[in-house]
């Protein structure tokens, strides 16, 4: 399988560090540069279960796994009393290190659909920055110690905080879309949170994606599902670029170093932009549209040329980038259609988490080289580290690991 250039350079700093430092790893897109992972394992026999590390009650939202050098930083959260937990385990066997308590921010749910626990931390390698659905963030240094908290002015979100935050040169940037105008995107200073920038967005509704970080024609550029819009904004600023009517705000986009594919995650047409564009490009750069994908809160991989994508009832679609035909459709029983899928260098497409997990080979058919079941909550994403498979349940963290 051949990588899209601009990812090139990103993928040989994950080889070398051997960290996935955020939402769906250094890309951002479920990328690996990894070969060879595990292809088989089972909680029940043991079988390629290198560790299993005990979590404390989690009562609403999955965050996912990250890995930082020689650690694993997970957040959990319990509801009554509210307590924001982020714990530290020893990558080689699951020690916890620490279990540090971050002080709830302002937001009270009502409704707990999506929880205190959605957003994944993220890390710079020198610090971890994290954000729960109460309107806090906060950054800790490896050791635990919080080194600065901050909360949220508004907070307006739709049911829940979903977005995971994205690092950008010194800072810290959070989307922060949300109902009744007041949406904007927030830039926080990595050293002392300090708002470096706020872009409002009175015109853009909310969204629960993550921003996807890129390079395109040479500049970069941050791509953001909201509802109604696609968008291209320069990461320096939170400037609008582009746009292109679309519908979004539960699956985060992808990109191939030409084209951004992007759904909405709740059920609707699919798009495919030309992200070179400036202003509404609608009718310049909009490449494709597909149809109909239902709803699945996973987002999609690019591998092979396919667009591969989950959604309900357990369906896998691909859809060829060149010009949106649907390629195949097929029923995996049992998969997650929350987690997102993770691709690796030998064109291996992971659909990995601590539910039923299925391995493809990428191509232009259905080819089944694995499945694995662990049988716990399948929400969070699979983390991947230096031959390791991380996958977090509902009550436990495991590492996946050839013996």
């Amino acid at each position: 399988m051949r990588f899209p250039t601009l990812l090139l350079g990103l993928l040989a700093i994950a080889a070398q560090a051997e960290d996935w430092p955020q939402f769906r790893g250094p890309t951002g897109q479920g990328i690996s540069a990894e070969r060879d992972l595990p292809l088989t394992w089972n909680a029940k026999t043991g079988e390629n279960i290198a560790w299993r590390a005990v979590l404390p009650k989690n009562d609403s939202g999955y965050s996912s796994p990250i890995v930082v050098g020689d650690r694993v930083f997970v957040t959990c959260v319990q509801n009554e009393p509210l307590a924001h937990h982020v714990l530290c385990f020893a990558k080689a066997d699951g020690r916890l290190l620490w279990d540090t308590l971050v002080p709830p921010g302002p937001w009270i749910l009502k409704d707990l659909r999506g929880g205190y626990c959605a957003p994944t931390p993220c890390s710079d390698g020198r610090r971890v920055f994290v954000v729960f659905g109460s309107a806090v963030i906060a950054a800790l240094e490896l050791d635990g110690k919080i080194a600065w908290r901050r909360e949220l002015e508004k907070f307006a979100f739709d049911v829940a905080l979903g977005a995971s935050p994205v690092l950008f040169g010194e800072t810290v940037i959070l989307d922060c879309d949300q109902t009744g105008k007041t949406s904007s995107i927030i830039a926080f200073d990595k050293a002392g949170g300090e708002i470096k920038w706020e872009a409002k967005r009175p015109e853009t509704g909310f969204t629960h994606c993550t921003p996807v970080l890129a390079s395109v024609a040479g500049k970069p550029q941050m791509f953001v599902a909201a509802s109604g819009a696609l968008q291209g904004l320069d990461p320096a600023s939170g400037q609008m670029l582009w746009r292109c009517a679309a519908p979004g705000d539960a699956s985060s986009p992808v990109f191939d170093g030409k084209v951004v594919f992007s759904d909405s995650g709740r059920g609707g047409k699919a798009v495919c932009v030309d992200p070179t564009g400036m202003g509404d490009v609608a009718a310049t750069h909009l490449r494709w549209t597909f149809p109909n994908i239902p709803e699945g809160l996973s987002s999609a991989v690019i591998a092979a040329g396919l667009v591969w994508r989950t959604h309900q009832p357990e369906i896998l679609k691909t859809v060829r980038v060149a010009d949106g035909a649907l390629v195949f459709s097929e029923r995996l029983a049992g998969v997650s259609t929350w987690a997102s899928p993770i691709v690796t260098a030998d064109g291996r497409i992971y659909f990995a988490s601590a539910g039923k997990s299925y391995v493809l080979k990428a191509g232009d058919k259905l080819e089944v080289l694995a499945t694995n079941e662990i049988g716990e909550e399948a929400r969070a994403s699979a983390a991947v580290s230096d031959g390791r498979i991380f996958l977090r349940g509902d009550k436990t963290l495991y590492c996946i690991q050839k013996k």
